[in-house]
């Protein structure tokens, strides 16, 4: 496998969601190395995106969307599920790619298909917020062989506050995976 370099990052978020998909996410941790294969995701494109946490502007929480491509933005929802996005873009545009399910590839149990299951299975937590995704213990990977596939558009979920933002077609999956979090 192949880990992606920061220039795959460094591009228009709706592309690196698309390419995303596929991918696998790896975790080297205390029991060995987690491997997913990403099948499901939501692009967030900065701060004019009502449905983006860099809506509100850089605040404490939201610094690290703003920051540099290519780094982990993890954070805690209903104070009990950790959600994992790759920071996207130039810096200073608040753009990231939610992570919603992965496919178990290597040491992962439980259920993975939802951000807040991707990241119990694959031990990610706050302490990974930040974290470059260049290193060697935590990843995105192309690996060896790729595989067709068909990718579906829909309207991200859990947004509707979002008014128009709610609409559109920015979240992506892989066409019949059984690991997606819902069709």
């Amino acid at each position: 496998m192949k880990k992606l370099r920061r220039s795959f990052y460094d591009r228009e978020t709706t592309l690196v969601a698309q390419d995303l998909l596929g991918k696998w996410l790896v975790h080297q941790t205390g029991g060995g190395e987690r491997i997913g294969k990403i099948v499901e995701v939501e692009a967030y494109l900065g701060e004019h995106d009502l449905a983006a946490h860099s809506s509100k502007g850089v605040t404490e929480r939201t610094k690290i969307m703003f920051g540099p491509p290519g780094h982990a933005y993890v954070y805690l929802i209903y104070g009990m599920h950790h959600c994992l996005n790759v920071v996207t873009e130039k810096e200073g545009n608040g753009a990231a790619v939610l992570l919603r399910a992965v496919e178990p590839v290597k040491n992962l149990t439980g259920k993975t298909n939802g951000p807040g299951l991707l990241c119990r299975a694959m031990e990610i937590d706050r302490r990974l917020n930040g974290h470059d995704l260049l290193s060697d213990e935590f990843f995105i990977a192309q690996p060896e062989a790729s595989e067709k596939i068909t990718i579906v558009k829909r309207p991200r979920i859990g947004v509707d506050y979002a008014r128009h933002w709610a609409k559109r077609l920015l979240r992506f999956y892989l066409k019949g995976n059984p690991f997606v979090s819902r069709p």
